[in-house]
């Protein structure tokens, strides 16, 4: 049978206890660390308070480990790296705060003031590591108690911990989402109660909070617990909107927030990718602003995959998300969430998978997957049907692209092979040459070869009355190629 490891096996935790007896003074790891090894959770993390000055402490564990020691005196931190661990140092403060900010009034304290001024129960247990107490767990909010009850709980006043650093809200359901616990009920009231209280949190914050939510297990969890809070919709008002049913005669569409939130979970069984992820979250975010009644149809949410992917810029920006290759990657497939569900409700032609290879590029692996998790009917046949055909198209897709290398290809005729051949400056008609030789590729007209493609630019040019000048041969790189 393997033994099991001390929470404190590690060597850096034997020289803490010998520095801070040597210098009279009590430390604790406290916080994350102590969490998560009764979660079972590794974690690298140590987080270290002391009782008097935890700067002092760093640089005596430092001198001794010639490990260097970043120290940040305005905050009375420091940071130590030994034994694989980055340790964080800390005197015991109390904290008091004004209504309109969430920097506290810093001044020293006891641990107990340390640990009521933590967020949660769960993170306000502590070992001691002085000699005579070393690994002795003070718990004096019960945080044990609420970890083996899976609760998340204040340590005290939910109402006072939550006005004082409204973050707190938004960290109470991120940990409910992460670890899959219940908001105790006074905690969960005094989100609801203070819910305002959150737009004096930066929205970089509480981006940060988001993308641990959408990173969690099944981070529908947090999104409901988000919009039952009333949090959702001051930080989130699109993917509130998407709530509720509306209903005309016997036409009703789905609710799609809860819609929107099983393709996430969906996703989330398949893929860590948070982008992937993000994509889940935002794929029908205009809907509500695309639906429509007819009374032969029902509701409709014509282009709503257009308008939502033009949203996805202005959200990412307001929310503090990257404005890089990650939002045009959410972007891209917002805007194509919808082509491979229409090719697995049609008959899969060589020429449509081409082009949904040709516009997904390499990202057509995380569009399949995207689209597969769309399929939320609770008709299994339905269900079933939809996710063959999907296996068809994607076995269409791999047939075409070992023929046709159609993926992220550049038509063989360049704007520059137009203009040398026909003597032309810029002009409109060689951007319809272009796109018509790229058409007719991807239409399986011609193939994706430089002589079938010169050919069929000259009988264009020809129509539109254009005189050749010079012959320009196919490129050196092709021909070595072949």
């Amino acid at each position: 049978m393997k033994e099991e490891v001390s929470p404190l096996s590690n060597p850096v935790f034997r020289k803490i206890s010998r520095i801070v007896d040597d210098m009279g003074v009590e430390a604790y790891v406290v916080g994350g660390y102590v969490r998560d090894y009764y979660l079972r959770r590794p974690s690298t993390d140590i987080d270290v308070v002391v009782v008097g000055s935890g700067i002092d402490v760093a640089e005596a564990l430092g001198r001794e480990m010639k490990s260097k020691v970043s120290v940040f005196r305005t905050f009375g931190t420091a940071m130590v790296r030994a034994f694989g661990a980055e340790v964080e140092f800390v005197g015991a403060r109390r904290e008091s705060y004004s209504r309109d900010s969430r920097k506290p009034t810093v001044e020293p304290g006891t641990l107990e003031d340390d640990q009521r001024r933590r967020d949660f129960t769960i993170n306000a247990m502590a070992w001691s590591l002085n000699g005579d107490r070393f690994g002795e767990l003070v718990d004096p909010f019960e945080g044990m108690y609420d970890l083996e009850d899976c609760i998340i709980r204040t340590p005290c006043d939910p109402d006072i911990t939550f006005s004082d650093d409204p973050l707190r809200m938004m960290r109470a359901v991120r940990f409910a989402s992460q670890l899959g616990f219940d908001i105790e009920p006074e905690t969960f009231e005094a989100i609801a109660r203070n819910r305002e209280r959150i737009k004096i949190v930066s929205r970089e914050r509480i981006a940060t909070e988001l993308n641990k939510i959408v990173l969690s297990p099944v981070p529908s969890i947090g999104f409901d617990l988000l919009e039952m809070t009333g949090l959702l919709e001051l930080i989130f008002p699109e993917l509130h909107r998407l709530g509720g049913v509306e209903r005309v005669g016997n036409h009703a569409h789905k609710d799609n927030f809860r819609h929107t939130l099983k393709v996430l979970d969906n996703v989330a069984r398949k893929s860590d990718d948070l982008w992937l992820r993000w994509a889940a979250v935002l794929h029908d975010i205009a809907k509500p602003l695309t639906k429509a009644y007819d009374k032969h149809v029902g509701w409709t949410f014509h282009q709503h995959e257009v308008l939502g992917s033009k949203m996805v810029p202005e959200i990412f920006r307001r929310l503090k998300l990257p404005m890089n290759e990650h939002m045009k990657f959410v972007r891209k497939l917002v805007y194509l969430h919808l082509r491979p569900i229409i090719l697995s409700e049609d008959m899969v032609t060589d020429s449509a998978v081409r082009r949904l290879l040709f516009e997904a590029g390499d990202d057509v692996e995380a569009l399949m997957t995207l689209c597969e998790a769309d399929i939320t009917s609770g008709i299994d046949a339905k269900v079933k049907r939809y996710l063959a055909n999907f296996e068809l198209v994607r076995r269409k897709m791999k047939d075409l692209e070992e023929r046709d290398r159609v993926r992220n290809f550049q038509p063989p005729i360049t704007g520059d092979i137009i203009m040398r051949c026909y003597g032309l400056a810029p002009c409109s008609a060689i951007g319809e040459i272009k796109e018509r030789i790229k058409n007719a590729i991807l239409d399986g007209e011609i193939r994706n070869d430089y002589d079938e493609a010169y050919s069929l630019m000259e009988r264009l040019a020809a129509e539109r009355g254009l005189e050749k000048v010079c012959d320009v041969p196919r490129p050196e790189a092709e021909k070595d190629e072949e």
